[in-house]
């Protein structure tokens, strides 16, 4: 199966010849755009002990200087140690910030590239990356350095750690944090530099720019690890080039929009969602690091579109749902009559379903989208779990936006399938992207086959230009799921539709079954909770092939579980 545009063509890999690597995407974007708002950020208030109500803004030019000048650096100050390797990996690690990026950029602009490391996963995690990968170096924030100074005897690799915050405000020699931290760092044979250090040595080197070509290794992202250690997605420049010139042939971005970076960068989808938009030359709005503020932030920015994950969509939707449907009298009313009266359009024949109104998105759908910063956002799109068809159907109807469930994995650079524009189905991910080919293969022991009717159905395998090279040092389980011939088997059961959808209906993995013969997936079983109140945080759904009924534990939302 392929998207419609490329049946018989060859699959999507760049709109531009000349642009081989995301150096060469943000490179174009700067010099057409180098005026031209880049990354912005609110700045805290020291004496008020708040956060600015403006964001602060960078221009393309001042950014592809300061990622001219770090690249540089960085290869520098590897060479002052007498670092042997050419290409090597550098760790980067922090949510969501200018630095990160002008890290990664950096990193590409001299044929090097990033390793992240997760906020969430801990010192273990953080450990094992670093080892696995081989890492001399990790650019972060000033609260990881004590981290990584702890870790140092665990972690023989790491000779180089730069802070993206300053480490000296004119205190008196050996009074700055600089000067603290490497006093602790040297212990281990560890030097500290400041991101502002690393960029003058650039300034002062004289470098050039040595960019990254289609073959080379733009990250190594590492998955989560729920099943074992994690496993480090091997991502070229090739595969990062062609699924950003898919994503953005549908269109979605363009040099005028507001994107508002939250989804941690550390995960590849949070990464090709701010790539599309410096492509595009968009300005990208940094969230201020706390997700309980993220409404906040985007009251004040206002995105013009909105990628996110069902999370962050369940929580609108119960917190839409309590302030209006829900609601008492003529304010509740006057809302179920707009919200049916939607749905109902929603389901007009295709061509003519829509779910805009003239009159109700005037007096009522502006004060919703404004409630949650999103008066402006033309776009959303749901990835990186399945989202529940209600939530889906409710908020298009309140917001009366472009709303797409769109599918992807680390391993095919976050891309796969994406629903079109006009279509208002639900509880699917739409058809096949431009830089992907799509087949099922039957899975007979779970009773999957490519024969069933009315839909065929069985495991997801991909193939194109976007898929993963192979695991870091792991070819034992980059054979298991790689075949020769390119196929990636995503672990997905899929069935689709006439018209070409996809569906996930299963995981092939995390698909149980009960004493009584019955499948279960407990992931969906999850997402169903979780869309559906606003008092569960997260769950956990356990079966047992012994038992016949399932067990499950909630944990509960602070914020609305009452006292």
């Amino acid at each position: 199966y392929r998207g419609w545009r490329f049946r018989d063509r060859e699959l999507l890999t760049t709109f531009d010849p000349d642009v081989r690597s995301i150096h060469d995407l943000f490179e174009a974007s700067a010099r057409k755009w180098p005026k031209k708002r880049c990354m912005g950020t609110r700045q805290w208030n020291s004496a008020t002990q708040t956060w600015g109500d403006k964001f602060e803004w960078m221009t393309y030019g001042d950014v592809a200087e300061r990622r001219k000048n770090f690249g540089a650096g960085i290869v520098e100050i590897h060479k002052r140690i007498g670092y042997p390797k050419d290409k090597f990996g550098v760790g980067v690690w922090s949510q969501n910030r200018p630095e990160w990026q002008i890290a990664d950029l950096g990193a590409s602009s001299q044929s090097l590239y990033t390793v992240s490391l997760y906020e969430t996963l801990g010192p273990d995690a953080t450990e094992y990356i670093i080892n696995h990968a081989e890492l001399p170096s990790v650019v972060c924030s000033l609260p990881h350095i004590s981290e990584l100074i702890k870790l140092a005897p665990r972690i023989p690799s790491l000779k180089l750690i730069i802070s993206m915050d300053p480490l000296e405000h004119g205190e008196l020699p050996g009074l700055s944090k600089a000067d603290v931290l490497n006093d602790l760092a040297a212990q281990h044979g560890i030097k500290v530099y400041s991101m502002t250090e690393v960029e003058k040595i650039g300034v002062e080197s004289g470098r050039s720019m040595r960019p990254a070509g289609w073959d080379d290794i733009a990250t190594i992202n590492y998955t989560s690890g729920t099943t074992g250690a994690p496993k480090g997605v091997v991502l070229s420049h090739g595969n990062a080039v062609s699924a950003n010139a898919a994503a953005r042939l549908g269109g979605h971005v363009k040099e005028n929009d507001i994107h508002m970076s939250y989804l941690p960068l550390a995960h590849i989808y949070g990464r090709l969602i701010d790539h599309i938009a410096l492509s595009e030359g968009a300005a990208v709005g940094f969230f201020r690091g706390d997700v309980l503020g993220l409404v906040d932030d985007l009251k004040i920015l206002k995105p013009t579109g909105f990628i996110s994950v069902p999370r962050l969509f369940n929580r609108f939707n119960s917190a839409i749902r309590t302030a209006t449907v829900e609601a008492e009298g003529f304010k509740g009313a006057l809302s179920r009559h707009v919200v049916n009266s939607k749905k109902a359009a929603m389901k007009a024949a295709p061509g003519q379903a829509s779910n805009t109104h003239f009159f109700w998105d005037r007096i009522w759908t502006r004060k919703v989208r404004a409630a949650v910063g999103l008066d402006n956002a033309h776009t959303m799109i749901s990835g990186s779990a399945q989202l529940d068809p209600d939530v889906q159907e409710f908020l298009r109807a309140a917001f009366a936006n472009t709303f797409q469930q769109g599918w992807g994995m680390t391993e095919t650079y976050a891309t796969g399938t994406v629903q079109m524009k006009g279509d208002f189905s639900t509880g699917n991910v739409g058809p096949p992207m431009g830089d992907v080919e799509l087949c099922l293969e039957s899975v007979p022991e779970f009773d999957y086959t490519v024969n069933d009717k009315p839909n065929p159905r069985g495991e997801l395998l991909v193939r194109g230009p976007a898929i993963f090279k192979e695991y870091y040092k792991n070819e034992e389980e980059t054979k298991k799921v790689l075949e020769a011939d390119g196929w990636f088997h995503t672990g997905d059961i899929c069935e689709i539709d006439k018209l070409g959808r996809f569906k996930i209906i299963d995981r092939k993995k995390n698909v149980l079954k009960l004493s009584q013969g019955e499948y279960i997936s407990p992931e969906r079983i999850e997402n169903v909770y979780a869309a559906n109140t606003n008092l569960v945080n997260m769950g956990y759904v356990h079966g047992d092939a012994k038992e016949s009924t399932l067990v499950a534990i909630f944990g509960v939302d602070p914020e609305n579980f009452p006292a």
